[in-house]
């Protein structure tokens, strides 16, 4: 599993210390349906992730859109997050490759809460597809702009460890999933 980090000088001034993160990598042992079970089920990450403070799913005006409060290292506050996203199957050359896309938004239903940073600028796009054998093939993309003063060591550390292991505990937490 490998982790890139490319800064974003076109869209922040360099200075800012603001990262997209492109990750490409292989789960061998697991399947690509899993991957996107695991990864689609809230209730069942609250379990395995030890970063969400809070998550959960609520329709707003027909759309079904997700909060999440994250739990950031003290003496940071935690950040939350209010996004849609859609998962869909496809069918490419004969290939059967899940999309998961989300994009923050913002919906009154979700007002900002006192000493939670809200991140007003998150995008992931996420590819899986099966290896030819028992695992999967991942491709994700992700940006979120935390807000406040992060210092650059937190930064580096999710860049250099912290989406890496995301994707680990994802493959272990398949290992203990159950439909």
């Amino acid at each position: 599993l490998s982790c890139v980090t490319f800064p974003l000088p076109t869209l922040f001034p360099q200075q800012s210390g603001l990262y997209e993160y492109k990750v490409f990598g292989g789960l061998a042992d697991c399947p690509p349906k899993l991957f996107v079970d695991v990864y689609m089920d809230l209730k069942f990450r609250k379990q395995w992730d030890p970063y969400v403070k809070e998550l959960y799913e609520k329709t707003c005006d027909g759309e079904r859109v997700i909060y999440w409060e994250v739990n950031y290292p003290f003496p940071f506050s935690n950040r939350d997050y209010v996004y849609v996203r859609e998962c869909r199957e496809m069918a490419v050359d004969g290939r059967k490759i899940w999309v998961v896309l989300a994009e923050n938004v913002s919906v009154p239903q979700f007002p900002e809460k006192p000493g939670i940073t809200r991140v007003k600028s998150y995008k992931q796009s996420l590819a899986i597809e099966s290896d030819g054998k028992t695992g999967s093939k991942v491709y994700m993309y992700y940006f979120d702009n935390p807000g406040g003063n992060i210092p650059s060591w937190l930064i580096n550390w999710a860049a250099q460890s912290g989406v890496p292991a995301f994707l680990k505990d994802m493959q272990e937490a398949g290992r203990n999933y159950s439909r």
